[in-house]
């Protein structure tokens, strides 16, 4: 089974199952978003999605009410598509501590969603997740995938790292391969048997291959779509995976194992 370990609803849907058709992917972990880069056909309509992408990426621009629609477009897709989305959802980070409790209890296991994500600390700010972790912990173990590219910073990975050692029983995995911090995030996520590293947005095939290798067992390919493209992030693990078997892992095999996926057909 291939599994996309990081893609974000598009409007419309087929586009995104189009794209996974492409590249052979039975399965996509489907994220929340209120930005649709998708929806732009020319540069001045992708400025307006990308304004829309940094207040969701400063961390802040967030409450329960402005989450609610993100998190019905993934409870639509998956419920119409459910042989190929695996619907995550995501809670603001900076209300009180007991709020994000309810969020994710209501938001995220109150509909049935396989786990939490994509979460964007403002910088400097990783510690928000705590809570969060928390909360996973408190309901089985739900996996917590964190944003790894800027603006999320060296010290915010190892803040993150800390969080996972003090909450083992929760995945926790850094998408985008850790952005620029790339080396210190493979370093980390070694270091720490709690922590997953998604590899999509890569920009070096030799920091995939580094990682695939440190990691085989905890590296997961992921396609960002549609900021990425499933063929062109397939391509890249294919690319650096020395052997069939660590290439089963990190196309599908790790992120099965995670999602409790493991043993089934299709």
């Amino acid at each position: 089974m291939i599994i996309d370990a990081h893609g974000h609803v598009h409007d419309p849907v087929r586009l995104h199952l189009e794209a996974l058709d492409a590249a052979g992917v039975d399965k996509a972990v489907l994220f929340p978003t209120r930005p649709h880069p998708e929806r732009a056909t020319d540069l001045a309509g992708l400025r307006r999605e990308f304004a829309v992408l940094d207040g969701a990426l400063g961390g802040t621009d967030g409450s329960r009410e402005a989450f609610a629609g993100a998190l019905d477009e993934v409870s639509a897709a998956v419920a119409d598509h459910p042989d190929r989305f695996l619907g995550f959802g995501s809670v603001p980070l900076e209300l009180p501590d007991a709020q994000v409790e309810r969020a994710v209890a209501e938001d995220v296991v109150g509909r049935g969603l396989h786990g939490i994500g994509e979460l964007t600390p403002a910088p400097g700010r990783a510690g928000r997740l705590e809570p969060v972790l928390r909360a996973a912990a408190d309901h089985g173990g739900l996996p917590v995938v964190v944003h790894g590219f800027a603006p999320t910073t060296a010290e915010d990975l190892r803040t993150l790292a800390a969080l996972s050692r003090r909450h083992p029983r929760v995945p926790l995995v850094v998408s985008q391969l850790g952005g620029l911090h790339w080396m210190e995030a493979v370093e980390l996520v070694r270091d720490t048997p709690g922590m997953y590293l998604e590899l999509s947005t890569a920009f070096l095939v030799i920091a995939v291959r580094l990682a695939v290798r440190a990691l085989p067992e905890r590296t997961l390919f992921g396609s960002d779509a549609p900021y990425g493209d499933p063929v062109v992030a397939r391509a890249m693990v294919e690319r650096a995976t020395d052997s069939p078997e660590l290439q089963e892992r990190v196309l599908g095999g790790n992120a099965a194992g995670l999602l409790g996926l493991a043993g089934r057909a299709g």
